[in-house]
């Protein structure tokens, strides 16, 4: 994620405390979607999309603040 503005992700995860919140939601998402898809971890198809709803949401958030 951010591949190319490595620089900038790391100056706001140092500086602010809003996106560096976000962007801890949004890779505590990712590696729950992870588990399910990989079948490490049971669930329905409802928490599954709404976890990836919840994560999709936290990568726009992070794109806003990033621009």
């Amino acid at each position: 994620m951010f591949e190319n503005r490595q620089d900038q992700l790391k100056s706001l995860l140092k500086e602010n405390i809003e996106f560096r919140r976000v962007y801890n939601q949004h890779q505590e998402l990712e590696k729950q979607v992870t588990a399910v898809d990989s079948n490490n971890r049971p669930t329905d198809e409802v928490a599954l999309h709404q976890m990836k709803k919840e994560k999709l949401q936290c990568k726009d958030h992070l794109e806003r603040m990033m621009s």
